[in-house]
Formats: C-alpha cells, sequence, structure tokens
C-alpha cells in the first residue's frame, strides 16, 4: 500500500485495498521532452477537437483546470476536481477492471501517469496521462455523465470475471507495457501479440466482465454523441488519439446507434475501431447500463450466478433471501430441478449482513470453507425463514432440540440446535448446531468431528457477485502485477536532446531569455537530425516573433526530415498548420 500521496476529502473515504494501486506521481520524472508530447497533443487536439468534440470537453478542460503547456500536476488537479466532488490518483498503467471500476464508484478518477514516447504520438495502447487527464478529466465535468461513471463503477466492480478474465488482463497488461517501452524488440511484441490473440479466441462464454468492460469501452474510451449523421466526440481514447479523433469522423468508420446490443461488441485495443457507437444523449447511457445490471449476478442470483462464481475462481459473495451473504471462493454446488439446493466454499469465508460482518463468523472460525443448504423444508409450504416464533416450536426448530431437518432436493441436516441468529426483521438466518452430520444421498458433506455446523438460512440466492460483502474480512492487500512499466537508463544521446528540449522550454516561459535558439537548432541539425518534435517548438518562437531567415531555415531542416521520415510528415505538417493559424493556441 502507498500513502505517498497527497489525500482529501475524498481520497480518504477510499478502502485500503483500492490504496495498494496508488503511487506518487514523480513530477519531476517528466522530462521537456515529455513536456513537448503533452503540449504537442494538447495543442492539435484543442485545435480540432473544439469543432467535433461535445461541449463538455472544453469546458471541462478550464473546470479541471487542465492546461494545454503542461503536464497536469496530480495536486493541483484535486483541489480543482473536489470542486464537483471527485479526486484523481496516479496508477502504474493497467490496474485490475474490478478496481478501476471501483475506483469511479468512490469518485476517484485513475491515471496512469506515465506519458507516451515522442515515437508513440498519435496513439499508445498503454494507458497514459494523456488518455486519463486530457481524455477522461475534462468530461467529467458534465454532471450527468459524471453521476454515470460513478454508477458505472459501483455496478461493475461487482461483475463476475472469469479465470481467463484474469489471465488475459495480464497479457494485455504486459503487451501494453513492452509496445510503450523503448527498446522493445519486434520479436517479443509479437510473441505478447499472439498471446493476447490465442487468449481472445479461446475465452469462451463472455463473463459480465467482458460484457460490461464492451459497454465501457464503447462508452466512456469510444463513444460518440448526438446523431448518426453528426456525432459529437466524448470517449476518451478518441480524445486523447490525435490521429483517431479525426478519422473517428469519416465515413471509413461505421456508426451505429448506442444500445444493449454494445454489450456483445468485442474489440482489439491495438488497433483502431472500425465501428463506433453514438449515444443521443449522457442519460441513454444511464438506461443500457441499468438493462445491463438487470441481467448480471448482482441482480438475479439463482444457480446461474453461483457457477459464476465458481468459474472465476475467485472470491465472490451470494447474498439468500434473508440478506445473509457469504462470501470466499465457491468451489461446488448441489442442483435440483434448475435450482440450488447446496453451496459450498473453500478456504477462508466470511458471513454478513447488510455488508457488515456478523460477529463471531469471520475468515478464522470458517477459515476451511463454508457449505449451506439453501431452500425450503420438504413437505412444508413455509420457509423457516418466513416461521414465526410458534412455527419454530412446532416444528422443533428450537434450542436445545436434536432434530433432522430434510430440503426440497435430498439435503439432510441431523443434530442438536444450539442458537439462532436474526436479522433485523426478526427472521432467523443462521442456525448452529453440534454433533450434526449434513448428507445428501449417499454423500457425507459435513461430519460431527468438524465441530460446530452453521447452517444459513434462506430459500433462495437473490443475489452473486465479485468481491467480500464486508471489505474488512479478507486481507485484500495482494496486487502484485506480473509486470511493471518499463523506464530503462536513459542514452547519453537522449539526456542531450532532453538538454536541448528544456532550453526551448525555459526560453519560452521566460526562464532563460539568454539562450540562442539558433544554436540549438544547430545543435540539432548535427547531433539528433531525425527529431521532428524540437523544431517544430522552435518555429513557433520564431513564427511569433517574426524571425524570418530563422524560419525559414527551420522550414528547410523540417523538410529534410520529412524527406527521411515520411512517417512523420503529417505530424510536422499539422504542428505548423495550429502555429501559422491565426489566433496561435497555447
Amino acid at each position: 500500500m502507498s500513502d505517498n500521496f497527497e489525500s482529501n476529502e475524498i481520497l480518504s473515504k477510499l478502502p485500503r485495498h483500492l490504496r495498494q494501486f496508488i503511487k506518487p506521481q514523480n513530477y519531476t520524472d517528466y522530462s521537456a521532452i515529455d513536456q513537448a508530447v503533452w503540449r504537442y497533443v494538447m495543442r492539435k487536439n484543442v485545435d480540432f477537437l473544439s469543432s467535433v468534440a461535445h461541449k463538455s470537453y472544453l469546458e471541462g478542460l478550464k473546470q479541471t483546470g487542465i492546461s494545454i503547456d503542461s503536464i497536469p500536476n496530480m495536486y493541483g488537479m484535486n483541489r480543482i476536481l473536489k470542486d464537483i466532488g471527485w479526486a484523481a490518483v496516479a496508477v502504474d498503467g493497467f490496474i485490475p477492471p474490478n478496481a478501476f471500476m471501483e475506483f469511479q464508484a468512490y469518485n476517484v478518477l485513475v491515471i496512469a501517469s506515465d506519458i507516451r514516447q515522442l515515437e508513440h504520438i498519435e496513439y499508445t495502447p498503454a494507458p497514459d496521462i494523456i488518455h486519463e487527464g486530457a481524455g477522461h478529466a475534462p468530461i467529467i465535468a458534465n454532471p450527468e455523465y459524471a453521476e454515470y461513471l460513478r454508477r458505472f463503477g459501483e455496478v461493475g466492480c461487482k461483475a463476475i470475471s472469469s479465470a481467463k478474465d484474469y489471465e488475459l488482463y495480464e497479457a494485455v497488461r504486459h503487451l501494453s507495457i513492452i509496445k510503450e517501452a523503448p527498446n522493445s524488440n519486434d520479436e517479443a511484441i509479437a510473441l505478447a501479440e499472439k498471446k493476447v490473440e490465442d487468449l481472445q479466441r479461446n475465452m469462451g462464454e463472455p463473463s459480465e466482465m467482458a460484457l460490461i468492460r464492451n459497454l465501457h469501452w464503447w462508452t466512456v474510451e469510444y463513444g460518440l454523441i448526438g446523431s448518426l449523421e453528426n456525432p459529437k466526440i466524448y470517449g476518451a481514447g478518441l480524445l486523447s488519439s490525435i490521429g483517431e479523433s479525426a478519422w473517428c469522423m469519416t465515413d471509413e468508420v461505421k456508426k451505429l446507434p448506442y444500445n444493449i446490443d454494445a454489450t456483445f461488441k468485442n474489440f482489439d485495443i491495438t488497433k483502431p475501431q472500425p465501428q463506433l457507437f453514438v449515444t443521443p444523449d449522457f442519460a441513454h447511457l444511464s438506461l443500457v447500463l441499468e438493462e445491463f445490471a438487470n441481467t448480471m449476478a448482482l441482480r438475479c442470483g439463482g444457480l446461474t450466478g453461483v457457477n459464476k462464481l465458481i468459474n472465476s475462481n475467485a472470491l465472490g459473495t451470494i447474498e439468500l433471501t434473508t440478506g445473509l451473504q457469504i462470501s470466499g471462493v465457491f468451489t461446488d454446488i448441489i442442483e435440483n430441478k434448475g435450482k440450488p439446493i447446496y453451496i459450498q466454499t473453500t478456504g477462508k469465508s466470511a458471513l454478513a449482513y447488510r455488508e457488515k460482518e456478523l460477529v463471531g463468523h469471520g475468515t478464522d472460525t470458517h477459515s476451511k470453507g463454508f457449505g449451506s443448504p439453501i431452500g425450503k423444508l420438504k413437505g412444508i409450504n413455509i420457509a423457516i425463514e418466513d416461521m414465526s416464533p410458534r412455527d419454530l416450536a412446532a416444528y422443533n426448530i428450537y434450542e436445545e432440540q436434536s432434530i433432522t431437518l430434510e430440503f426440497e432436493g435430498g439435503i439432510r441436516v441431523s443434530g442438536e440446535i444450539i442458537t439462532g441468529k436474526r436479522n433485523l426483521q426478526g427472521k432467523i438466518i443462521l442456525i448452529s448446531f453440534k454433533n450434526c452430520t449434513v448428507t445428501h444421498r449417499d454423500r457425507v458433506l459435513f461430519k460431527p468431528e468438524w465441530g460446530t455446523y452453521d447452517m444459513a438460512v434462506g430459500k433462495e440466492i437473490i443475489s452473486a457477485f465479485s468481491g467480500p460483502a464486508d471489505l474488512h474480512s479478507f486481507d485484500l492487500i495482494t496486487h502484485i502485477p506480473s509486470s511493471k512499466t518499463i523506464h530503462p537508463d536513459k542514452s547519453e544521446e537522449q539526456l542531450e536532446l532532453e538538454t536541448l528540449y528544456q532550453q526551448v522550454r525555459d526560453y519560452r516561459e521566460y526562464k532563460n531569455r539568454t539562450i540562442s535558439r539558433t544554436k540549438v537548432l544547430e545543435e540539432l541539425i548535427n547531433k539528433h537530425p531525425n527529431d521532428w518534435l524540437l523544431p517544430i517548438e522552435l518555429y513557433e518562437l520564431a513564427f511569433e516573433g517574426n524571425e524570418t531567415i530563422l524560419c525559414d531555415r527551420i522550414l528547410q531542416h523540417l523538410e529534410s526530415i520529412k524527406q527521411n521520415r515520411p512517417e512523420v510528415g503529417q505530424l510536422i505538417d499539422d504542428g505548423l498548420v495550429i502555429i501559422t493559424k491565426k489566433g496561435v493556441i497555447g
């Protein structure tokens, strides 16, 4: 867990298990090249997006305090974001989807604090501060969208993943890291890409997390808003991509009306999207989210919900009709006529009511697992939870009584009742036995020598979701990513180039006006002839100062770069257009 961040009223409410993902921003680690990359992308985006982005974008830039000229400082952002009820934290690249969404549920924006390399200035598969800070942050200034984002996080963090989802997450994370890292070789990237492709082809039935991740992608990341004929951009992936934000507006990208069908449309994070979905307004996003939530085990429970938890092989929770919540890793279920009649967890488990652990029923008590019948007693119309004290006495469900309870489906519980626990409505939610044997036909599920048997009471499973009911029941401080963002040592050549960038930045910011920009240009031409961004910055200063000779010299050099590196020709041209436009942005 990292406490190396400046907390505030919103961040102080984050649970400990989310804080483990937070890292210091280390603002001084950003080089002058990084700052120039930010500035170029922002100037180009704001210039272009002013006509194609949703109106909330430009307004949000001002409200969230995001500067066009400098990479945002998280502390500064938080001081402004708190006025709209949000906060931001820095993390290292991709974090698990459930955690990412849970941050949103707490009104916290997760920002990958690294920034893309100059070589990947148009697009990077890795989350970076341009994508998060310049893409996500401005739009949350819109109250309707901010509530959608919060609600999405609240619902999304309960979505159940499959075991393959976790494997795919690690593979995508690794791919995004090596594609963005300097010095990665083509063979390593190809192998990482193949692993992701192989996993994507063999995911089987999509999990809840896979489906809701699709909704997140086609709205929060790559969403369009308005009409099919004249949509505007609001998705952060488009707002932060200087290439795709323009391409997505062309007829080459198919525009589809946004509805629940987007749930089943997969995406490829490494390629531009061939189609996008258009929502008529932000309120419509919430309607589709609720439509999807109604299909989730969170709201449906039942046999399907428990099976989803078993397939996830991860910590999850079921809730019974009495409100009793059972948390653990679910490993087995016995069913009868399409209904669950017995559930079993393995390893540390805990019982809770209304997200609060029951006293005496934490993981120390249930360290080896928890099993219980579900449903009604055989031949008795009234469920145990609905029995009055007189009914319970009539059926011998009473302290110190030895009894055999036979459930519909064949589960038998035989033992001496020790005590019971009730919920706030007075319904029995848990009955404890001694000398207890639990069987299903010839199968023994619990033996007397195993100790006290705690039987959950509930006629149905009404909810199943990812994670524990009570966050304090389990040690969730376990985040150890398989790979970390790569920050190789910089070469002497790179450090020299950074120094030149810093000199130009200092000149523009009036920190040092004695620097000779002509000498900087000469050194660039001699030692770093392939660098194209710093000449753009030099040209801007010369253009603003009406220095015709220097402008011509820089343009001559840029033409040379375009000849040698045609792939950056459009980037150079776009940079020059912004500078020479009437009313230079900046």
